[in-house]
């Protein structure tokens, strides 16, 4: 019994950096757990250890993390990025219109698809990230086909809304075809007003 808890203990031991190297963020335009990594964002927490685990239920908004622990992907270990004022997070500038997104990988998944969403005009940033505050039909739809994503990164261009202007955050799902799960980055954006009105809803090839 010694000798099986004993290699049971070393398996462990051993698949444990496995699982801590899973699975993607997004790093561009960076988001606020990858800020907490760079360190562009302080007192984050265990997430600046591993912005790649943001991962809960998938089927936002109809299911996954409660209002409240959206950013976090309702992880407990992860709850510093539950915080929300206007100015607790670092913000990076964006424009409405035609914007890249970059996801890493840091493991490979079969993906469904990527959906991103932004936050209503005039939420309120004082309150923590709720469905109430954004607009639950996602500017971009990006289909995965449900093949691996086995490319480092993955790019998507989409198009934020033209009457989206300031402090908005941007909520991105990478939903995993072949598990109930998904992975959460949300992205602390200020937005600089622009004039398109037709966002992209789909790219076929994200991984050009």
């Amino acid at each position: 019994m010694k000798q099986l808890s004993s290699g049971l203990a070393v398996m462990l031991a051993m698949a444990a950096p496995l699982l801590a190297q899973a699975h993607g963020y997004i790093d561009a335009p960076k988001s606020r757990a990858f800020m907490c990594k760079t360190q562009e964002n302080a007192a984050c927490g265990a997430i600046q250890y591993e912005p790649q685990s943001v991962e809960g239920p998938k089927g936002f908004p109809a299911a996954g993390p409660a209002d409240g622990v959206i950013a976090a992907a309702g992880l407990a270990q992860f709850s510093e990025l539950n915080a929300q004022t206007p100015t607790r997070w670092k913000k990076v500038a964006l424009k409405a219109g035609v914007n890249d997104f970059s996801w890493y990988f840091t493991a490979g998944h079969m993906t469904q698809d990527w959906r991103y969403y932004i936050t209503k005009q005039g939420w309120n940033p004082n309150q923590k990230l709720s469905r109430e505050a954004f607009d639950l039909q996602p500017f971009c739809i990006v289909k995965g086909g449900f093949a691996p994503s086995s490319n480092s990164h993955a790019t998507h261009r989409c198009t934020i809304p033209a009457d989206r202007g300031g402090y908005h955050v941007i909520l991105s799902t990478w939903n995993i075809a072949d598990t109930g799960n998904a992975f959460y980055q949300v992205i602390d954006a200020q937005i600089q007003a622009g004039t398109t009105v037709n966002p992209q809803k789909v790219m076929i090839n994200p991984f050009q």
